[in-house]
């Protein structure tokens, strides 16, 4: 077990199998010593648990545990394409997005979830630049949907 996800263990939490895609493209991709993750959704067994928009049908508390459950789908995307998530020199930059209701503008505390979740994971190596942005709707009618970037210690 590496490092990484003795820590998620730590946490009580379960690296989960990556979420097949929902259209054509892959969950992640390398190039060089960087690993870039198509937009997670909040996927947990193969079903979002919660849909509606934010500060709507789902509240802000809902939706910053279902970017943190985002982020851990992301962090699974990431294995898929290096085999040990170890390799992880650092996250450069993390993208949230938020299915808004009109008059929500707490959506960076709504991607507190996924950077909280990271930083407590990997320390310091989760500390990013972050984008978090709202918008009308998501895939499937998710509240939330998170991508991320990592560079890899080279090999």
């Amino acid at each position: 077990m590496s490092a990484v996800e003795a820590k998620l263990a730590e946490l009580g939490l379960t690296l989960p199998s990556v979420v097949p895609p929902l259209a054509a493209y892959q969950p992640a991709v390398r190039s060089g010593v960087y690993v870039y993750t198509a937009g997670q959704l909040p996927m947990v067994e193969g079903k979002l648990p919660v849909t509606g928009k934010v500060g709507g049908e789902v509240t802000p508390e809902e939706a910053k545990e279902l970017a943190a459950t985002c982020a851990l789908n992301a962090l699974a995307a990431v294995k898929s394409v290096v085999g040990d998530l170890d390799r992880i020199a650092r996250v450069v930059k993390v993208v949230g997005f938020v299915a808004s209701a009109p008059d929500f503008t707490g959506q960076p505390g709504v991607i507190n979830g996924a950077s909280e979740l990271l930083g407590a994971v990997l320390g310091d190596k989760g500390v990013h630049a972050r984008s978090a942005v709202g918008v009308a709707v998501l895939p499937l009618d998710a509240p939330v949907e998170v991508e991320i970037q990592v560079e890899l210690v080279a090999d």
